[in-house]
């Protein structure tokens, strides 16, 4: 009997073992996809800049009588991603530098590590990201945001 008590506890420990790592694996992976999902990435990232630059190309358009035909956001690269609380969701002001190519309609233009700044914020139900734009005004200093969905 006593024979049969220790090899039962010997593999009651053994089992106790097996559970702890296989519950560290499962909260390593579950913080890993986490973390991961709901941080923006440097394809959201350059859809954000098209989004800021496709709202001042419209006021530019409006103000100048200029016909922009075409512009490609190329070589992201993010250097800070700060997360932050943005009307009590999270969000994040990320910045870096993009290569920026312009096409007029009689001819085209460059620059290289142009350097932005975005504020990104998820929604609460996680799937959608928007990007925000702070609008301050003379009388309010305190920043209003503009959100745009992006697709």
């Amino acid at each position: 009997m006593v024979v049969n008590e220790d090899i039962f506890k010997a593999i009651k420990k053994k089992l106790k073992m097996i559970k702890l790592i296989f519950t560290t694996i499962f909260i390593v992976f579950l913080t890993a996809c986490t973390t991961i999902a709901l941080s923006p990435t440097p394809e959201l990232v350059q859809k954000a800049i098209a989004l800021q630059l496709e709202q001042t190309q419209q006021q530019l358009n409006q103000q100048l009588d200029l016909n922009f035909q075409k512009f490609n956001i190329q070589r992201i690269s993010i250097t800070q991603q700060q997360p932050l609380t943005i009307e009590n969701l999270p969000a994040y002001r990320v910045q870096g530098n993009y290569d920026f190519t312009v096409k007029l309609p009689k001819r085209s233009f460059k620059q290289l590590e142009k350097p932005f700044e975005v504020y990104l914020q998820i929604q609460q139900e996680g799937k959608s990201w928007r990007l925000l734009i702070p609008e301050k005004t003379r009388q309010n200093p305190q920043s209003k945001w503009q959100s745009y969905l992006i697709l």
